[in-house]
């Protein structure tokens, strides 16, 4: 009977610690849940605020290229309006690995002298707790002096040259697609160079531009060179025709300077193109053109006595900053 009771009693014992431990395991699962329900909220919460993103910062000014000594003025854009005025400007050339800051430059511009080509600019916006608001794509100066800075080039570009340097050139070196500048001349967007030259030279501003008014006069707005291909474009219409080289001329001025110039022959008939097209760009041997004047008819003989009017043609992705900048330089 003793038995028996314990038996009993150690089964009742087992019930309950078994209802003990399913209790508290109970608990245990209902506190997980709440914990992971909760977690969740949390989650839910992060991934729904709204992370304040910084502004954009774009450089303005930066010309096509520079000429060594040129003045660089850029200027730095923020894309929204914000309170915070501390700036830093960081400088790289080619070479380098690591940005340095550059010395004096801590506004919204930044000014300096074109010297090394291949230098990379960037703009850092910073807040008040001295962190990166925001930064600037890097920007990269192109230093191209054109007719070099040497002795014998600045004599070239001068007029004053032995014939022996002078040598046969391609098409190819005037290829590209080319915009006139006398509509910048009508517009007055040259009037800065007029009074450039006024202040070193013996005529006045509104006498050189009306020299130069002259010289640029055309109604061919726009010319494209490509493979042995010259198209002229005139009031929106335009025609072309293939020109092969026909030899160079050299040409003594009053001055007593001289210059060349390259021509070129119209291979097909075509009564809307000139039979021939004489550049003349200060170089004497092959290399790549920047800027050029061009004349053009059907008499070659004719056309070499031509010095009054010089149609001059500028890359056509210039604007009239650059196209000033550039004859600021000469």
């Amino acid at each position: 009977m003793k038995k028996l009771s314990l038996l009993i009693s150690l089964l009742a014992l087992s019930v309950m610690l078994a209802a003990c431990q399913d209790a508290k395991e109970g608990e245990t699962a209902n506190h997980n849940a709440a914990e992971t329900e909760e977690t969740g909220v949390q989650e839910t919460d992060v991934q729904e605020t709204d992370v304040q993103e910084s502004g954009t910062i774009t450089i303005e000014g930066l010309g096509d290229h520079y000429h060594t000594g040129d003045t660089i003025e850029l200027s730095a854009v923020l894309s929204e309006n914000v309170d915070y005025d501390h700036w830093h400007w960081y400088i790289k050339e080619s070479d380098q690995t690591e940005w340095e800051a550059a010395s004096g430059q801590e506004g919204d511009t930044f000014t300096g002298e074109a010297t090394t080509d291949g230098l990379e600019i960037k703009a850092t916006l910073y807040d008040g707790n001295h962190e990166v608001y925001a930064e600037s794509e890097p920007v990269t100066i192109v230093i191209d002096d054109h007719h070099g800075h040497d002795e014998e080039s600045k004599n070239i570009n001068a007029g004053i040259f032995e014939d022996e340097q002078v040598k046969d050139r391609e098409l190819s070196d005037w290829e590209g697609d080319w915009q006139s500048v006398y509509p910048y001349l009508l517009a007055g967007d040259l009037d800065e160079v007029f009074e450039h030259k006024a202040e070193e030279g013996d005529m006045t501003a509104e006498e050189y531009k009306e020299y130069y008014t002259t010289g640029y006069e055309t109604d061919v707005e726009r010319i494209i060179i490509e493979n042995g291909n010259v198209t002229f474009f005139r009031d929106g219409k335009e025609s072309s025709g293939d020109y092969e080289y026909d030899g160079y001329e050299i040409l003594t001025y009053e001055a007593g300077n001289r210059g060349v110039r390259f021509i070129y022959k119209l291979v097909d008939e075509n009564a809307d193109m000139p039979q021939y097209i004489q550049f003349s760009d200060h170089l004497i041997f092959p290399t790549d053109s920047h800027h050029y004047h061009l004349y053009w008819g059907d008499d070659r003989e004719a056309l070499l006595e031509e010095v009054t009017n010089w149609p001059t043609y500028y890359p056509s992705d210039l604007d009239a900053e650059d196209i000033v900048r550039d004859q600021l330089a000469h």
